[in-house]
């Protein structure tokens, strides 16, 4: 017997499709996830590193593990539901993120900022730097 090119229209309905993560472009440096090496932001997208210092208008970040940047934009993350905080910053209502991949929670995303001169957080992404990893083009 010949063998089909096209498998029979049952199995097309019985296998699951699966999801595909983002890549970012290969010529860009970026961060990854480190469980799994998902990219989750381009390194244009960073607003500010963690500093040593607060003379800067962007302060140091810190996480509930540390060290964190804040990014632009990220990819390859869900985000759970809002909820107001009281970070070291004053009152936010965020939203813990996680890898879309290996489902480990990233940070938090900014929703909403109550003080005035917080509000340039908003719509932004916080990751730890314990589940960041550099990838492509780092020296």
């Amino acid at each position: 017997p010949e063998l089909s090119e096209e498998p029979p229209a049952e199995m097309v309905k019985m296998t699951k499709s699966k999801t595909f993560q983002a890549y970012l472009p290969n010529c860009h440096r970026t961060y990854s996830c480190i469980h799994c090496r998902a990219h989750l932001a381009n390194h244009d997208e960073l607003i500010s590193k963690a500093m040593h210092f607060s003379f800067s208008f962007m302060q140091s970040f810190q996480g509930s593990q540390g060290r964190a940047y804040l990014f632009n934009s990220v990819v390859n993350v869900g985000c759970g539901p809002a909820e107001e905080r009281v970070l070291l910053t004053g009152l936010h209502a965020v939203a813990d993120i996680y890898c879309e991949n290996c489902k480990t929670t990233l940070g938090w995303k900014y929703e909403h900022a109550f003080e005035s001169s917080q509000k340039y957080k908003e719509g932004k992404f916080i990751i730890e730097l314990a589940h960041m990893i550099k990838d492509n083009g780092w020296e």
